[in-house]
């Protein structure tokens, strides 16, 4: 039986699911990202500024999505240097959805976000959230998010100096950043797989996004330039709020710095995926049996079938162009591939 694991039928939406704007220490109005990115291609932008979720419903047209969301931290002064932090998107998966989450009336927002601190709606019942950085804070963080209809995203763990005893215990994310493109440009290396392999690994049964997390300090045309590098492909119906929230949930969309994933399907034991151009397409597995096809000279390379084994725990793959840059899909793991 053929199992379709990007959706046969539908179209792809370019997403950025990771934006700053005036609204908190971007550059650029919450306008002049929506056109910047329609002009490149783009469909849909979640605007995660910081501290405080401010809708742009006003935003949405017929070409163009507004999501509603916000990145959270710890608690911590966000650009300490010598302190490691955890961030957070929550992005609403209903657009009326404008729940101020772990949210404390004098604590942690400032900058930009001030101005919107009293025009926001809080629940006057839900006591004062306060933050630390410790695992059980961030992952009742998560889990508030989750409870209260948001999408939940770890985001660029390097950055945030994070590593395998930090990352490792945290639960009730949807996805994490595999690849954050702001981090990237200031020098980080936030291309991630292996920290989505370090928590595949756990049986932690989640996906991956790639993201911009623009601020626009720099000009379009700069080499340093933070927007348009990191995009999420989400394969849906139509280009409407839930349909595109209900596409995230179920995993179906991959995560690019570039090259695209035209199909991918699982077929009597055979792992199947067809692509734009490439120099290697791999799949990944839970083990160390990792398989990859390569471009003969003076061929192209826009297939690969795969075998997959019962042991492999999870499969997932990754498209390499001849820039070096890659797309990803999510993992799927092999119970449930090769289930009825």
């Amino acid at each position: 039986m053929k199992k379709y694991l990007l959706p046969q039928g539908g179209q792809f939406y370019k997403a950025n699911l990771h934006c700053h704007t005036t609204c908190s220490d971007g550059k650029l109005s919450p306008e002049a990202v929506k056109e910047a990115y329609k002009e490149k291609g783009y469909s849909i932008v979640a605007y995660t500024d910081h501290f405080l979720l401010v809708p742009h419903n006003e935003l949405t047209d017929d070409s163009f999505l507004a999501l509603n969301a916000v990145e959270l931290d710890n608690g911590q002064e966000m650009h300490h240097k010598y302190k490691k932090t955890c961030h957070m998107c929550f992005i609403a998966l209903e657009p009326d959805n404008v729940t101020q989450v772990c949210y404390h009336r004098e604590k942690y927002v400032r900058g930009n976000m001030l101005q919107f601190r009293d025009k926001v709606k809080v629940d006057e019942s839900v006591p004062d959230f306060e933050r630390e950085y410790t695992s059980e804070c961030v992952c009742e963080m998560m889990r508030i998010g989750r409870e209260h209809g948001f999408f939940v995203t770890y985001n660029h763990p390097t950055w945030s100096m994070e590593n395998y005893g930090d990352y490792s215990k945290y639960e009730n994310m949807h996805a994490m950043e595999i690849y954050n493109h702001s981090g990237a440009v200031t020098g980080f290396a936030e291309y991630n797989p292996q920290v989505y392999d370090d928590l595949l690994r756990q049986d932690k049964r989640i996906l991956c996004i790639a993201t911009d997390d623009n601020h626009n300090s720099k000009p379009f045309d700069d080499p340093r330039c933070d927007s348009f590098g990191g995009f999420t492909m989400i394969k849906a119906d139509k280009l409407e709020y839930k349909t595109i929230t209900d596409a995230l949930l179920a995993g179906n969309f991959y995560a690019s710095q570039g090259p695209a994933i035209e199909k991918l399907w699982f077929e009597d034991g055979k792992l199947h995926v067809k692509s734009s151009a490439a120099e290697k397409i791999t799949m990944t597995t839970g083990t160390r049996k990792v398989r990859s096809a390569f471009r003969e000279k003076g061929k192209r390379l826009t297939e690969a079938t795969f075998e997959v084994q019962l042991d492999d725990k999870y499969v997932r793959v990754t498209v390499t162009d001849k820039h070096g840059l890659h797309a990803d899909t999510n993992a799927y793991f092999v119970d449930e591939l090769f289930s009825e």
